[in-house]
């Protein structure tokens, strides 16, 4: 081989090799949503809703207070830390809450401002005012999307990719989507990986569906039946009417099993139905293979359905457990009545 074909073979292969860096530097990373990920909805100034809206996850406010929470009929928990509503599966924080909720509180709409500020920073856009600005009808790959103006979604869009893949849109102005037309995911694209970083406002048409992550700086507005399957985090208000929003952000992961009775008082030879269930770190209800086990035999034994049979008097801690996580019912057993 001449000097001139061993130079243009090295220089090929230098080519090659800046090529498979710049394509490493340009995948996209998930924003980094801190601890604003626990919440399904996140607002400053407030979250309303009328109609029969729906909620799975956790939403709260801050710096305003509960009182900017409305439609929900809330519930103030025992331990004044949170809420309940018939709305939501989940629970409903606020700034104005028991200790420590004002600093969580604090924490997560710092997080918020941060993932957004990290979203809106991004550079190197892989497309630039596609559409200019008009995205109806089209299929997205992953990457970086940048838009000086705003986004209108007319007709349906469909982010194609594997579910490992993450797309951020920086948006400089509003994002409106027509009534009835639907964000759509497919090749196994995830909710959990789309951002949707928003200057303006961002507003979901009557009936429509739409996946991701969405960081607004004002105000997030659902029309009648819309449907979001991810993050409505605002920093301004969030308005709902008989909505569906589904926190499909996060994997769900078990932490706490609850077992019923907590405390029971059975007679020798009498038998008792313990219930076991878990939820995840959103305090939602999930599916676990749960095992019973007793501290003590001789006094009470269980089987692998939770039936407790008494044998004689004394004391005995039943234990359900899922892998690490574990939940408890002690048991007194008493003479025949």
């Amino acid at each position: 081989m001449n000097q001139k074909n061993m130079v243009l073979r090295i220089f090929g292969y230098l080519v090659i090799c800046a090529l498979m860096v710049f394509t490493v530097q340009a995948v996209q990373q998930p924003v980094n949503l801190g601890t604003a990920g626990n919440f399904v909805i996140l607002a400053k100034t407030g979250i309303s809703t009328t109609g029969t809206t729906s909620i799975v996850g956790n939403i709260g406010v801050s710096p305003i207070a509960a009182t900017a929470i409305t439609g929900f009929g809330l519930i103030l928990d025992r331990s004044g830390q949170f809420s309940t509503s018939s709305r939501v599966v989940g629970k409903v924080y606020a700034a104005n809450y028991a200790v420590p909720t004002p600093s969580v509180m604090s924490t997560a709409i710092g997080d918020m401002q941060t993932a957004y500020t990290n979203a809106a920073g991004r550079t190197l856009p892989d497309y630039t005012e596609l559409g200019t600005g008009n995205i109806g009808g089209m299929t997205l790959k992953p990457g970086l999307y940048k838009w000086s103006s705003g986004v209108i979604i007319p007709a349906d869009v469909t982010l194609s990719g594997g579910p490992n893949d993450v797309w951020v849109f920086q948006i400089a102005q509003n994002l409106v989507v027509s009534s009835g037309k639907k964000v759509i995911l497919s090749g196994g694209a995830q909710a959990k990986n789309v951002f949707w970083q928003v200057a303006g406002q961002t507003t979901l048409g009557t009936t429509s569906v739409f996946n991701g992550n969405i960081l607004s700086k004002t105000l997030i507005a659902m029309n009648t039946g819309a449907t979001l399957n991810g993050k409505a985090l605002a920093q301004t208000a969030v308005t709902l009417i008989a909505n569906h929003v589904n926190d499909v952000a996060a994997s769900r992961v078990l932490t706490t099993i609850k077992v019923t009775p907590l405390t029971a008082n059975i007679a020798v030879g009498h038998t008792l139905q313990l219930t076991a269930r878990g939820y995840d770190q959103l305090g939602i209800l999930m599916p676990a293979t749960i095992l019973f086990t007793t501290s003590n035999l001789p006094v009470a034994k269980v089987n692998s359905l939770g039936r407790v049979t008494a044998i004689r008097v004394g004391t005995a801690k039943i234990t359900a457990s899922s892998g690490a996580v574990k939940g408890y019912s002690t048991i007194t057993v008493n003479r025949r009545g």
